[in-house]
């Protein structure tokens, strides 16, 4: 139990947290290429069921590689917003609507299961002899608040929760789950519904071992609580969740797929990404020196609200729903990312729900040291990262320092910075709002409890709006292929005929499909080649009897290492 006055559970002004939630999902999604590596992939595929036939939308693939890139939800949605919103603002901007689409639903969904977990019974604050304490609805909103605030903080996923790729779509349906098993609580029917709802989606954006992971936890979470969900519940859940489960491999019998196709379709499901059938040491080896960065400032909270719910005197205390059922999918999403054949940055985005949830419950009982350690380690870094932003983008636009511009020259060789007013005003309204965060937070001595998490939002959702700002043209030149796929067009032989990309990677064959225009594909019968392995072309023309010859030569400026090379094939 913990002692709280009305006034530390005040909420946050809702225009406030609406504001706050709408640019930061909203910012960066639009004026860009799509970037190398990840988000170029998952464009790819959505630009490929766009322009494609029925087995593209079957089956998503890049065009000209039969290798399935997995369940199909993110790539139907993706095409179809480059259908209806395309022709209006550009393919690669309609299809990252995706994202938002995405974040903003697993936002809402973070926002009120906490809400509900944070009015129930077992987690109220004790009542005072005089009165004063929180009402069930005041407290609910103020944790809902604080679990909205920590999901916006995550430093980890500014980057990645803005791009087009298929964990975004994971984030919103294991979010949903975790809505809808904690609304069955009190709901079954439409408890039920939801999670059944967020079982389909994760079902229908990843691959098999996620999928069943996710409804193990969920049971799991189930039979831990305390608080028995009903069986309305369950039968809701269960069939929506198989019919989720259903729908891709109906979609392969009635599409009548070819026995190749529909072996490429369900390698795809199994095994896309790449899962061991044990941990992953190289997984475990970047788990365990990227997670602590990438999931400040929540991972700590959680910490604290797992040793302090834990450890009451309650009976069950580790059973109650606050802690059971967000606990459950994050062990759950957790051994996922541990079976995954080498994790990255993007896998750690399922952790975040459940660790949001989980630690907006350390609000009530966080002391004041730990606050002010958060405020002034916040204040401190996002200041002098938004300090360095505004210098370096000073010296791309006047030279000025000199040996900044010096460097930032000599790291992307070609680039010329121009002044862009409207980016220029939008970074400026933006600092000023941070200058008064900070002046408001450090003038005062607020009393509510989510104090602490105002700077930490702000500060990421400063640092990403500056960065898509100021250095939006710089990053994208820096991961776009636009470029070096105009340099190809012009190299390429007017002569009819394809270009062999075996020995190209996804993300490359994905943008140079896209911008590019060319006939790729990975046949080896193709009059050229492109690829970045000079090696693997040469063990290729030894393989086959054929002579290579070297007509054109380059690489993206900003990667010193990738060499993009076109062959003529000549048989020998």
């Amino acid at each position: 139990m913990v002692k709280l006055t009305a006034a530390a559970t005040k909420s946050i002004p809702r225009i406030i947290i609406f504001a706050l939630t709408l640019v930061y999902g909203f910012a960066g999604l639009f004026f860009r290429d799509p970037w190398k590596n990840e988000d170029a992939i998952g464009f790819g595929g959505m630009w490929t069921l766009f322009r494609g036939n029925s087995i593209d939308w079957i089956v998503p693939h890049l065009a000209g590689r039969d290798i399935s890139l997995g369940t199909p939800l993110p790539y139907w949605i993706g095409a179809t917003l480059i259908k209806w919103f395309g022709p209006l603002i550009g393919a690669a901007n309609a299809a990252r609507l995706y994202s938002a689409i995405c974040f903003f639903a697993a936002a809402l969904a973070i926002w009120y299961a906490t809400y509900l977990l944070g009015r129930r019974r077992e987690v109220q604050p004790m009542a005072l002899a005089v009165g004063g304490q929180p009402d069930l609805k005041s407290y609910g909103m103020t944790l809902a608040d604080g679990a909205l605030l920590i999901f916006l903080a995550c430093v980890g996923l500014a980057q990645r929760a803005h791009e087009t790729t298929p964990m975004m779509a994971q984030l919103m349906g294991i979010s949903i789950v975790l809505y809808g098993t904690v609304r069955g609580l009190d709901k079954p029917w439409q408890g039920g519904l939801w999670t059944g709802l967020g079982i389909a989606i994760v079902a229908l954006s990843s691959n098999l071992t996620l999928s069943l992971i996710v409804v193990t936890s969920t049971i799991i979470a189930v039979i831990a609580s305390n608080a028995k969900l009903r069986f309305r519940w369950t039968l809701t859940s269960t069939v929506l969740g198989l019919i989720g489960f259903a729908i891709w491999p109906l979609v392969w019998y009635l599409g009548d797929l070819s026995p190749q196709w529909r072996h490429i379709a369900e390698e795809g499901w199994r095994n896309m990404p790449e899962m061991r059938a044990t941990p992953s040491i190289e997984s475990l080896g970047f788990l365990s020196v990227n997670f602590w960065a990438y999931a400040w400032p929540v991972w700590p909270l959680a910490v604290v609200s797992l040793a302090h719910w834990g450890r009451t005197k309650e009976a069950g205390a580790w059973r109650a729903p606050h802690l059971a059922i967000p606990l459950s999918l994050f062990i759950g999403s957790l051994i996922y990312v541990l079976f995954r054949l080498e994790a990255n940055e993007h896998d750690l985005m399922i952790l975040i729900p459940s660790l949001s949830i989980i630690a907006a419950f350390s609000l009530p009982v966080l002391k004041r040291s730990v606050i002010s350690f958060i405020d002034w380690f916040a204040m401190f870094s996002f200041t002098l990262i938004a300090l360095a932003i505004w210098i370096i983008w000073l010296a791309k636009v006047t030279g000025y320092p000199e040996s900044t511009a010096a460097n930032i020259a000599r790291l992307l060789p070609g680039f010329e910075s121009q002044f862009n007013a409207l980016a220029f005003i939008v970074a400026l309204i933006t600092t000023g709002v941070w200058l008064a965060v900070v002046r408001w937070r450090t003038s005062r001595a607020p009393k509510e409890i989510w104090r602490c998490l105002i700077i930490s939002a702000s500060g990421t959702t400063l640092m990403w709006v500056l960065l898509m700002s100021l250095w939006l043209p710089t990053i994208n030149y820096a991961k776009t292929y636009r470029h070096v796929s105009a340099r190809l067009v012009q190299m390429v032989p007017s002569r009819g005929g394809c270009i062999d990309t075996s020995n190209l990677g996804f993300a490359q064959l994905a943008s140079f499909e896209y911008f590019s225009k060319l006939n790729l594909r990975d046949d080896p019968n193709c009059p050229w080649m492109l690829t970045h392995s000079q090696s693997e072309a040469k063990a290729y023309a030894q393989l086959n009897n054929k002579k290579l010859t070297l007509l054109w030569e380059d690489r993206r400026a900003a990667d010193r290492d990738e060499r993009l090379r076109l062959y003529e094939v000549i048989p020998e």
